[in-house]
């Protein structure tokens, strides 16, 4: 290799290389902690909430008021953010997740319901330098929370003290319309609700702003996937499986560079097989085509995340590294998780 192509092999290389650090951070009401989140991250989100212009999110009023209506027992907290972020109207606007800017994500996700031992595992697909990286254990109100954060309060997935586990998917679909980020409604879901029949009676009522496949499960064993957009009523039936298409495809390019199809597929031979054991579904999680190292489009995958809501453990990992973390056992730390081709 000559000088030149070598220098522009390695440039390519440190192109598609990209690290993350993800925390665990243990704080029971907000406090100290949160506030160096918001600090840390804040000027990002700043930047994404204004990418289409500050005219296009709504005031704070509307903001405040869609939280009254929707989502009342929050109140409290997002007041107290609001309050711990300094109380500048775009801070409490954006902490709202009322109307963000859309956004779009890959990630698998599935239940495998054996008999007193549920296991909700999912692949978290997306961009490494837009994720945050959190792992925050809360009790904010009343009850232990553990999940992954996105827009500083929201959740990508998690479990609470009750059992419920919960996680995302983008529903592969182009609709936006008058509603909530999703993450905000996994945390109202968590931060209120003990079973899967409680949150899906809120996920066919709180109004969401994109389509988002939401796939939960509990310590009873239930289990549902909630298919919610703005354009229809929520669908809520008992799948154990959901990547990123609704019912059919719609969106066909991203159908296709996502491979939603072949990675619904995999998961549902997975958990339909009674020989699929807790291993053999987290294996399957960190192999293609449920393991994705898209990076160079934001689809690969940033890491794989697992909740036993019996047992309240959780656990997040990544090719060769392992977070085992629990209600009774939470150690705050942290891990560099470095990204690329392999």
């Amino acid at each position: 290799m000559n000088g030149g192509a070598k220098r522009h092999h390695e440039a390519r290389r440190v192109e598609m290389e990209k690290v993350l650090v993800f925390r665990t951070l243990h704080e029971e009401t907000p406090g100290s902690k949160w506030r160096s989140l918001f600090d840390y991250h804040w000027p990002a989100y700043e930047a994404w909430y204004l990418s289409e212009g500050e005219r296009e999110r709504p005031g704070y009023l509307s903001c405040y008021n869609a939280l009254r209506q929707h989502m009342p027992e929050l109140l409290e907290t997002y007041r107290a953010l609001c309050e711990l972020a300094g109380g500048g109207d775009l801070a409490a606007r954006f902490l709202s997740l009322y109307q963000p800017p859309p956004y779009i994500t890959g990630c698998s996700q599935a239940v495998l319901a054996r008999p007193g031992a549920p296991l909700l595992a999912r692949n978290y697909d997306y961009p490494p330098e837009l994720c945050e990286g959190t792992v925050l254990y809360t009790r904010w109100n009343g009850r232990g929370v553990i999940a992954m954060t996105d827009c500083l309060w929201g959740v990508l997935d998690g479990m609470n003290e009750a059992g419920l586990a919960v996680s995302l998917a983008f529903g592969g679909r182009k609709a936006v319309g008058e509603g909530f980020g999703a993450p905000i409604i996994l945390r109202y879901l968590l931060e209120f609700c003990d079973s899967v029949p409680q949150a899906a009676e809120v996920l066919a009522r709180v109004p969401t702003h994109m389509a988002y496949n939401i796939t939960l499960t509990d310590a009873a064993g239930r289990y549902v996937t909630a298919m919610i957009a703005p354009d229809r009523r929520a669908s809520i039936r008992r799948v154990p499986v959901a990547t990123n298409h609704q019912k059919k495809i719609e969106w066909y390019a991203h159908a296709l560079a996502s491979e939603t199809l072949i990675r619904e597929r995999q998961l549902s031979i997975l958990v339909d097989d009674p020989a699929t054991t807790e291993a053999r579904l987290l294996e399957a999680f960190a192999a293609p085509p449920l393991f994705r190292r898209d990076y160079a489009r934001g689809l690969g995958t940033i890491y794989t995340a697992a909740y036993w809501p019996v047992t309240g453990r959780v656990s997040y990992r990544w090719p060769g590294e392992t977070l085992d973390l629990a209600f009774d056992h939470f150690a705050e730390k942290q891990l560099r998780v470095r990204y690329g081709p392999r």
